[in-house]
Order: structure tokens, then C-alpha cells, then sequence
């Protein structure tokens, strides 16, 4: 009766990497238990995760083509686009249905911006991530995510989905992602490493902490319905200045190196998974953070 914070199934939103093909279902070696898998599959997974309580998915594309302009980002027949389409064929309203609106699925050289001479450009990208934006809200998505960190990139896509008539389209912004070794896992599961340097021009730098407040702001200023802070559990004490700065909805990625490390644990005997993932996942809902996207959701139900 008296506990101070709550954490329920419906604060988590289960991730997803989604494949060409029928029947696919492959193996992350750095993340055990997550899978690359085909739209079909996907269903089920889908399915899985309402009876649980889970009514939000979020979804990452791995396309049967990359290029240097990222042009099955915003393909009408893309991957995520194709499976978004299904999913709300499906199960309508009732599943939240997020989409990652990035480009380093998509890009040769793995980068979440166009590049040239070498560089990664901004306002070029922005208006590719745009047409990627309205695509996903044209083939059903709720929710789109600018995962990428460019700047102006939320007013872009704001303005593009709302001259597309996709004015009810909700804009989850990543507004402070940090450039961290936690996403290893991740690129190795979205195939997303990048050719060439690394994130660090447009992620922000770890020992920043008023600037993540300024990015914050400047994202809410450009019609940001939610606020993302990624990674986690490394990044608390951004979450909790954040909460106490804005009245928006906050969320933050529980990330793959993350997961990775309790799995590792776990698998050694070290911890307890049932207790030391609730624990966690509190801690994230304690610093503030309204929902979660993590990969330990659909075990989590249990244990919370």
C-alpha cells in the first residue's frame, strides 16, 4: 500500500528486429533470448506480449538492400513499414506500435546520418529521416522515434507529418543519447556498425550533463510528444534532472549492453535474474522515467 513507485507490464515496451522473408528466426549470439526474425513470426511475438499486458512494440529493420542514401528507410515496402502494416491489421488499437526512424539500418556505411566528403551532414538528413517519419505514420505507426541526433530533426518531422496529415502521429524523440559502449550488442543485432569513426559528432558526450538538459529542451520546443534518454542505467541522474525540468512523458532505453551484462551474470550464477531485473527496472521508474523499452519485458512480467 505504501510503496512509493510502481512499476507495471504496461510501462515496458518490447523491442524487435525485423527481417526480410517468412519463417525467419535467428539468433543474436550478444544477446541471448533476442532474435533477428521475419514479420510473420513477429505476430506471434506480438501476441505474446498483450496476453502479458505489453501494449507497445518497437520496431528495428534490417532491409534486404542498403545504400549510401538509406532509401529503404522510407521505402512504402520496407521492412518495418511492411510489418507495422501487419501488426495493426492485426491487433488495431490495441497495440502501440513505435518505430525506429534512423538511418544506420539502412546506410552502407552505418551511419545515422547521410555522409559526405567524409562527414556525416546534418540537414541533408533531415529530410530523409522526414520521408522515412511519414512512411511509418502512412503504413500505421503510433508512435515514430527519431533515434538519430541531428539537430532540428523533431521540428523536420513534426512539419512533414503534419503536412501529410499525420497530425495525431506521436513524435518519441531521443533527445539525450549519449555516445556509449553499451550499444554493441545492438550493432551487431541491426547489423548497424559503423564503416568508418564512430557516433561520437552526434551523440552526446558522456561527461555532459547541462547539455543533455538543453537538448531536452530545444527537442519539447520542437513539438516532441516524449523524451527518450538512452542508455539507462548509466545515465539515472540525467533521468532525474530531466523529470524535474519538463511535464512530457519520459523514457529510457534499458539498452543492449545492459541487457548483455545481466544475461552474462546470470549465466554464470552470479545473480538472480527474477530479482535483479525487477530491481533494475525500478531504479529506471524511480529516477522518473514514465516507460521503459528493454529486452528482458516479456520475462520481466513475471518477476514485477
Amino acid at each position: 500500500m505504501v510503496a512509493e513507485t510502481r512499476l507495471a507490464a504496461s510501462d515496458l515496451v518490447m523491442p524487435f528486429f525485423i527481417t526480410t522473408g517468412r519463417h525467419q528466426r535467428r539468433d543474436i549470439p550478444s544477446m541471448p533470448g533476442i532474435y533477428q526474425q521475419s514479420a510473420d513470426n513477429l505476430l506471434i511475438e506480438a501476441d505474446r506480449c498483450l496476453k502479458l499486458g505489453i501494449k507497445s512494440v518497437m520496431l528495428f529493420g534490417l532491409p534486404e538492400e542498403k545504400d549510401p542514401q538509406a532509401t529503404s528507410a522510407f521505402d512504402e515496402k520496407g521492412v518495418v513499414q511492411e510489418a507495422t502494416r501487419l501488426l495493426k491489421q492485426n491487433f488495431g488499437t490495441d497495440l502501440v506500435v513505435m518505430t525506429d526512424t534512423c538511418l544506420c539500418e539502412y546506410t552502407t556505411h552505418g551511419h545515422c546520418g547521410l555522409v559526405m566528403d567524409s562527414g556525416i551532414v546534418n540537414d541533408p538528413t533531415l529530410d530523409v529521416l522526414s520521408q522515412t517519419a511519414v512512411s511509418q505514420a502512412a503504413a500505421g505507426a503510433d508512435v515514430v522515434c527519431p533515434s538519430d541526433m541531428m539537430d532540428g530533426r523533431v521540428q523536420s518531422i513534426r512539419w512533414a507529418l503534419d503536412d501529410a496529415g499525420f497530425t495525431q502521429t506521436v513524435i518519441m524523440a531521443y533527445s539525450a543519447k549519449y555516445a556509449s559502449a553499451m550499444y554493441a550488442p545492438f550493432r551487431d543485432a541491426a547489423a548497424s556498425t559503423p564503416a568508418f569513426g564512430d557516433r561520437r559528432t552526434y551523440q552526446m558526450d558522456p561527461k555532459n550533463r547541462r547539455e543533455a538538459l538543453l537538448e531536452v529542451e530545444q527537442d519539447v520546443l520542437e513539438g516532441a510528444d516524449i523524451i527518450m534518454l538512452k542508455p539507462a542505467l548509466g545515465y539515472l541522474d540525467i533521468v532525474r534532472e530531466v523529470r524535474d525540468l519538463i511535464a512530457q512523458p519520459i523514457a529510457v532505453y534499458n539498452v543492449s549492453g545492459e541487457y548483455a551484462m545481466v544475461k552474462a551474470a546470470v549465466a554464470q550464477g552470479w545473480l538472480d535474474e527474477s530479482k535483479i531485473v525487477p530491481e533494475l527496472l525500478t531504479g529506471m521508474k524511480r529516477a522518473g522515467a514514465d516507460l521503459i523499452v528493454t529486452y528482458h519485458a516479456m520475462e520481466a512480467v513475471a518477476w514485477i
